[in-house]
């Protein structure tokens, strides 16, 4: 795995690197291929250290964003989220690779962000995605692969755009379009 580590509002030292390297080396054994980028952002919010990691695939990208006291102790539990959310999506993951079913589907998107241009604006970040269609389990797929509460997708037999999103009760709801 290669890395792109870099710091917001922090010097990322060679002991930061050498540590941020050592523990996401233990998802390796994950990948087929040697070339997988991890993009690993660390910041400073207050007395806060948050760790976000990127690691965009082929077919999906997996997404976790870690927040503590503790540098270290931040990049362990990102290390270990990330773990359970290959883990936890293995058999979905094997299925899909097994059945072939959607050798051609393409679930990477583009994502862009604009800068904050007005202290008073209510939105404060943006991302353009490009719609690929798919069902619900490969939305479920996705949403958890990449740690969000929600995810929206286009239906693949409908053709609606949809919004997953996962209750507190640990169940997902849908919400359709017309």
């Amino acid at each position: 795995m290669k890395y792109n580590i870099r710091g917001d509002k922090l010097v990322v030292t060679d002991a930061i690197n050498n540590y941020v390297e050592s523990k996401l080396d233990r998802l390796n054994k994950y990948f087929k291929e040697d070339d997988i980028l991890a993009n690993v952002l660390l910041k400073v919010r207050g007395n806060s250290q948050i760790i976000e990691v990127t690691i965009p695939t082929d077919k999906f990208i997996l997404r976790s964003e870690e927040e503590d006291k503790d540098l270290y102790a931040a990049i362990d539990l990102v290390t270990d989220k990330l773990e359970r959310q290959i883990r936890k999506n293995k058999t979905r993951l094997n299925k899909q690779n097994i059945d072939n079913k959607y050798k051609d589907f393409n679930f990477d998107y583009e994502i862009t962000t604009e800068e904050e241009t007005n202290e008073d604006e209510q939105i404060v970040k943006r991302k353009n995605i490009e719609m690929k269609p798919m069902d619900e389990e490969e939305a479920i797929l996705e949403m958890n692969l990449l740690g969000h509460e929600f995810f929206v997708y286009k239906d693949m037999h409908t053709n609606n755009i949809c919004v997953l999103y996962r209750r507190k009760d640990g169940n997902y709801g849908l919400i359709e379009t017309n």
